[in-house]
């Protein structure tokens, strides 16, 4: 699977930059401790032990990476994923107001949206609804970073997936922007898939890979004048927005902390490895997005029912969660 993903000339490059962010992680850790920024359990929590907070800081060290030393093209993006990552890494060590953290994830927006020149090509209708669209991407990662692995490997998914039509189907973005997000959720998943973690993501972390992923998918849909690509979150988004509708019925702030989504219920009420459910929600989005691409290769405008198809398979799954034993829309 890595020969289309690797090239031979450009594996020494490749190995260097996996040095260099392992490094960065080693010496993070060490300054995360000492300054205690750390993720104590709570009452909210799906772990019991102690880990360092904010590990996720190595997608930005691979922005910056890609973007300074091949492809210093990519300005805009490294100043939106910049300005996301401080605020949120802030965020981890202190929480900020409401109203710096959007203001500034509006500004990242803006940013990338300029440099794809989505403000150019769209009407302002469809510029407000690509707004919402990022946005809920953003928190949807965000919301759905609780257990060990499930950031990582679920990113890793869906930049194979994104990678495989790069290279196979059509060429839209340089193939090192997306083996640099690679090369970091590899690094990132060496200290995080473990049993009892050695780091978290943090808010960081999932804000700057799912900044990458969101500035991906936006290359792909403008390259083919298509929306499916959006399906390669359709695990995520299900889980996402199904728990949200479920927390409105009970008339929560869905805005709290909670333990309401599938994986959380997973591994804390039937007491699941969270490795295990964590590949379980990589593996799921891989096969879709494997689906959604055989479709579009095979007959285009066959894709979006095969795409809604399994997004109702994956509903009538999702609601076996009430099925469980103890387990009601009241008292979840």
């Amino acid at each position: 699977m890595m020969q289309f993903i690797i090239h031979n000339s450009q594996l020494t490059y490749y190995l260097i930059t996996i040095a260099i962010l392992f490094l960065a992680m080693l010496l993070y850790l060490k300054i995360a401790v000492k300054f205690n920024i750390i993720d104590k359990p709570n009452e909210r929590s799906s772990h019991n032990y102690v880990p360092v907070r904010g590990g996720g800081i190595v997608w930005w060290i691979a922005s910056v990476v890609c973007s300074l030393f091949y492809l210093p093209e990519s300005v805009y993006f490294l100043t939106g994923i910049t300005l996301i990552s401080a605020v949120s890494f802030w965020d981890d060590i202190a929480s900020l107001p409401n109203s710096i953290r959007i203001t500034i994830h509006f500004l990242a927006i803006s940013i990338l949206f300029y440099g794809l020149g989505i403000f150019r090509i769209l009407s302002w209708r469809q510029i407000l609804v690509a707004y919402i669209f990022v946005v809920g991407i953003l928190n949807a990662y965000n919301f759905m970073d609780g257990i060990n692995g499930i950031t990582g490997l679920y990113s890793l998914s869906i930049l194979i997936a994104l990678q495989y039509v790069n290279l196979k189907i059509l060429h839209f973005t340089p193939p090192d922007f997306i083996n640099y997000a690679l090369l970091a959720c590899i690094v990132f998943l060496f200290f995080n898939l473990r049993k009892e973690a050695k780091c978290f993501a943090g808010d960081v972390g999932s804000m700057a890979i799912s900044f990458w992923i969101v500035s991906l998918l936006l290359q792909l849909m403008m390259k083919t004048h298509s929306v499916v690509w959006i399906l390669f979150l359709t695990i995520y988004g299900i889980d996402s927005v199904a728990t949200i509708l479920h927390r409105l019925y009970l008339r929560q702030n869905i805005f709290k902390a909670h333990r309401m989504h599938f994986y959380q219920v997973l591994t804390n009420e039937r007491k699941i490895s969270q490795i295990k459910v964590a590949t379980t929600y990589a593996l799921a989005q891989l096969l879709i997005s494997s689906l959604i691409i055989f479709f579009y290769q095979w007959r285009r405008e066959a894709t979006w029912t095969i795409g809604i198809f399994l997004m109702i398979l994956c509903s009538l799954i999702y609601l076996l969660k009430f099925r469980k034993k103890g387990l009601s829309l009241e008292n979840m």
